[in-house]
């Protein structure tokens, strides 16, 4: 019996494409949302002794102090090989590079003879980067999320990342931190490094956005400071990682499986979609998956992310692109003969890879593209992060006196029209001063 189960979408009755096409349930109910809750006061009330306390309390490992100091910093190399040093590099590099070229123009239209309309940039003075830990080391989330914050010209860059066994942020991690010049690495994970960021302790400076994935807990906490005046805004919404590949008849199976079952072993509760017009592909597919998966470390943990998962065969590929639009996922991997005509039918995705030879993989660690992306199907509203995510923009007006001249009635006119006097009083008595 074959893993991946094969549905027919013709099939179906429009109730059943909907549930096919749902994701697993959220943590999301009232008591988990209020564990969170209290979770984040409690860091707010308590600062430090929280973040030291809690490790303790929920068993997670004991941080030998919150913050990293410099000469660990500066040593965490060390304990990498060469090789590593390098893969780490030179991914950063094509992030670098590819983030650098997202830099915004700053505008100046004039509108009306004597007033200067301005669309201006400024980066987001401190922003906190959570880099996960979880069963492994995620040194590329502290790439994707340290290097356009450097670009951007973020003044305050704090990163919060879990402590190992041994009480030390993972050095890889902490080499990637280097790379992107941060000075400020917290050893602390979940919930609670977010209510620090948020709200700042006695160690933890506080910031104005929160930035990276993480469990459900990170995903909750996150929802809720961002909610609060007092706390931080975030980067997207997030669930688990997801991947949906189209592939038509000609595409290799043991790459669509492979594609499939790198998504699938990030977690339970990821999920893995194949839509395709070819029922034979699908098969083959299945096959493949099984042959892949006893192969893999994960092996459990990913057989329990394909429970969910499914291979959807349409009638035509057209048919496809309609699922995988309508599904939003957060991958989308195109294996169909001339990939990038098909693009231009892509409406909602987090992250396009296009043809047999993009996989899912390169855009995780170093073909440049950010990895933070919009999961849930939040891909129909959210864009991938990028360098305008850390940075805001201002609207600027300057008038001279025929400006206001040219466009003063227009604002008097309309702010009658309104019932807004105040407003009127404001140009016309400028208009009054011009005649004297």
């Amino acid at each position: 019996m074959t893993t991946v189960r094969i549905i027919q979408w013709s099939a179906l009755e429009p109730e059943q494409q909907r549930q096919t096409l749902e994701r697993p349930a959220l943590s999301s109910d009232a008591q988990f949302r209020a564990r969170v809750a209290a979770l984040i006061e409690r860091v707010r009330v308590e600062g430090d002794a929280a973040l030291l306390a809690l490790p303790k309390e929920i068993g997670a490992p004991q941080p030998r102090s919150i913050a990293v100091d410099r000469q660990t910093l500066k040593a965490a190399g060390e304990q990498l090989t060469r090789a590593q040093r390098q893969a780490i590099e030179a991914a950063a590099a094509n992030i670098e590079e590819f983030h650098a070229a997202q830099m915004p123009v700053d505008i100046e239209v004039d509108t009306a003879e004597g007033v200067r309309c301005e669309r201006v940039t400024r980066p987001i003075a401190r922003v906190g980067l959570y880099v996960p830990a979880g069963t492994a080391p995620l040194p590329s989330t502290a790439l994707m999320l340290g290097i356009p914050a450097r670009i951007a010209g973020c003044r305050l860059r704090v990163l919060c990342s879990p402590a190992r066994k041994d009480g030390n942020v993972d050095p890889a991690v902490l080499y990637a931190a280097g790379l992107c010049d941060i000075e400020n690495v917290y050893a602390i994970g979940g919930a609670q490094a977010v209510a620090a960021m948020a709200y700042g302790t006695q160690t933890v400076p506080r910031v104005d956005k929160i930035f990276g994935p993480g469990s459900a807990w990170v995903t909750e906490a996150k929802a809720q400071v961002s909610a609060d005046p007092n706390g931080a805004a975030q980067d997207l919404p997030a669930g688990p990682s997801e991947v949906l590949v189209v592939a038509d008849a000609d595409a290799r199976p043991e790459f669509v499986a492979a594609d499939l079952l790198s998504q699938a072993e990030h977690g339970a509760d990821s999920q893995a979609v194949l839509v395709t017009d070819s029922q034979a592909l699908a098969r083959a597919v299945a096959a493949a998956v099984e042959t892949q998966l006893s192969a893999l470390s994960r092996e459990a943990l990913t057989r329990q992310a394909l429970e969910h998962s499914v291979a959807i065969v349409t009638e035509d590929l057209q048919s496809a692109f309609d699922v995988a639009n309508r599904y939003a996922p957060e991958h989308l991997i195109v294996q169909v003969a001339d990939p990038r005509r098909w693009l231009a039918v892509v409406e909602n995705a987090g992250s396009v890879f296009l043809g047999p030879w993009a996989p899912e993989s390169v855009g995780d660690y170093c073909s440049g593209t950010n990895h933070v992306l919009p999961t849930y199907g939040y891909a129909r509203s959210y864009s991938s992060l990028g360098l305008s995510d850390f940075m805001r923009a201002m609207t600027v007006q300057e008038l001279q006196p025929r400006g206001i001249r040219e466009i003063g009635p227009v604002a008097i006119e309309l702010s009658q029209l309104e019932g807004l006097d105040a407003h009127a009083n404001a140009v016309s008595i400028r208009l009054a001063a011009l005649e004297e």
